[in-house]
Formats: C-alpha cells, sequence, structure tokens
C-alpha cells in the first residue's frame, strides 16, 4: 500500500523534462487557458505542414506532444527536427524522453548518450539517462550515472529525485525523504518538488507509525 501511494506520487511527475520555456498564453474571458491550448497546438501543427524546415516550430510542436502525452507525434516532430540539426542537444534529450515514453529504453538510452557526446556532463541528459536505466531495471548503470551527474553538478535536483525513488523503492525510506528534501531545497518551485514533498508526507505518516 505505501509503495502504491508513493509510485503515484512519483509518477506525477513522471522524471519529466521541463516543459518548453515560452511566454504563457494571456487569459481571457473569451478564450479559456484551455482553448488557447488547443488553438497554439493546433497553430504549430498548421505551421509545420505548410513547412517542415523551420527547426524551432519543429522543437516546440515536439514538447508540446510530450507535454500532453502523445509521444507517438512527439517522435515523429522531433525525428525530423534531429535529421535537420543533428548536433542540437536538446532534440536529442526531448526525442530520447518521447522514446522512453513510448516504452523504448533503448532508443530513448541512445538519444542520451548521444546528447551527452555533444554536451559532456550535461545534468538534464544524464538524469534522463539515469531515470531511463531505472525504469529497464538497470539500477547498477542508473546509480553509476546519479554519482557522475552529481559529482559535475551537485545541485542537480534531478539527481536527487531519482536517487529518492530509487531508495524509496528498496524500502530505505529515510534516505529517500534525505534526497527528496534536498530535491525541495534546491527547486522548491518544481515539478519534481511538488512530487517530493508528497512523497515525504507519506513516508513520514509511514515511519511515525
Amino acid at each position: 500500500m505505501l509503495r502504491r501511494a508513493l509510485l503515484l506520487c512519483c509518477l506525477m511527475v513522471g522524471f519529466a523534462l521541463p516543459a518548453l520555456a515560452a511566454e504563457p498564453a494571456k487569459k481571457t474571458k473569451a478564450a479559456p487557458a484551455a482553448a488557447a491550448e488547443v488553438d497554439s497546438l493546433a497553430l504549430l501543427e498548421k505551421a509545420v505542414a505548410k513547412d517542415s524546415t523551420k527547426t524551432d516550430n519543429l522543437y516546440k510542436l515536439g514538447v508540446m506532444y510530450l507535454d500532453r502525452d502523445r509521444p507517438i507525434e512527439a517522435v515523429r516532430v522531433l525525428n525530423k527536427l534531429v535529421k535537420l540539426k543533428p548536433k542540437d542537444m536538446k532534440a536529442r534529450v526531448n526525442l530520447g524522453a518521447a522514446y522512453d515514453a513510448l516504452g523504448a529504453p533503448d532508443e530513448a538510452q541512445k538519444q542520451y548518450q548521444s546528447a551527452l557526446e555533444m554536451a559532456p556532463g550535461d545534468s538534464v541528459a544524464m538524469c534522463r539517462l539515469a531515470s531511463s536505466y531505472y525504469s529497464q531495471g538497470k539500477h547498477a548503470e542508473c546509480i553509476k550515472a546519479l554519482r557522475e551527474t552529481l559529482a559535475k553538478a551537485p545541485n542537480a535536483y534531478c539527481a536527487y529525485f531519482t536517487l529518492g525513488v530509487a531508495f524509496a523503492d528498496a524500502g530505505i525510506y529515510r534516505d529517500a525523504v534525505r534526497m527528496w528534501q534536498k530535491v525541495v531545497a534546491l527547486a522548491p518551485q518544481s515539478p519534481e518538488a511538488v512530487s517530493a514533498k508528497e512523497s515525504i508526507e507519506v513516508l513520514e505518516k509511514f515511519l511515525a507509525q
């Protein structure tokens, strides 16, 4: 029961990449936020259909598909982007995330490793690679990647989040709490911190019994 509650908390963030940095849609009475999001997606789809060589639009559309849990479309669009810009590290990481969401970790890991060849030690790519290893049951590879991440980027809160998941899954609950507390301290407004807070609450109630 405890592990199920923790899993639900952690799935809220799902090791997701940070959302696309873009100007938020302005909310008006005539155009609710949900409608604005649909409109922005439709506009991007039309723009890409008209000219699929504009890499900025391909990137934005791929990330939008990821945000809306549409990994098949994300893979298609981001593969086009990678063919046009094979040295685009962010495109590689997002394509890896799309493959992970499709349940294709081997393909995902190839993309993360390609990204790391371009930007050795990049904390986002390393965290994504580690979480992909973990989802595949490659726990030793996961921990090694996380240790390398923290050695190069001690404030990489995504690494602490994943370590918390690993500790909780192994039943080492106090260490899990300690890792998630670091996430909250380092990045209190992040999606990982929101999930970490809820997971800490679950564990603290259990440990107090």
